[in-house]
């Protein structure tokens, strides 16, 4: 099953069911909003497929942008495994930082 994060109607990124699975694991341990982080684990837990940015808080949504900016793909250059498909995978994880900036989220400074 394939998984959908939908920035903003128009801009959004699909992933195979475990690499939106992995996105969203990548965020739920960084999140300062507890309640968010819950949201998404229950995402997670229940294959649900799907996240739309617009349906969480403002705050929220910018510290997940902040996070997959500064920490998406470098992470999934250190923990997912290698495969002949790392490559495409690591550029996939880039589209979505890239659709960040096509969204229009602002600027971000790491979350730390």
């Amino acid at each position: 099953m394939a998984g959908l994060i939908v920035l903003k109607p128009g801009v959004d990124w699909t992933a195979t069911g475990g690499l939106f699975d992995w996105t969203l694991e990548f965020l739920i341990s960084r999140l300062s909003d507890r309640q968010t982080a819950s949201h998404l684990q229950e995402i997670v837990d229940n294959n649900l497929g799907s996240l739309w940015i617009d349906d969480l808080p403002g705050a929220a949504q910018q510290e997940i942008v902040s996070h997959w900016r500064n920490g998406l793909v470098t992470a999934g250059e250190q923990q997912l495994p290698e495969t002949e498909h790392k490559v495409d995978v690591i550029r996939h994880l880039q589209d979505l930082v890239d659709a960040t900036y096509s969204a229009g989220f602002p600027e971000t400074h790491d979350p730390g």
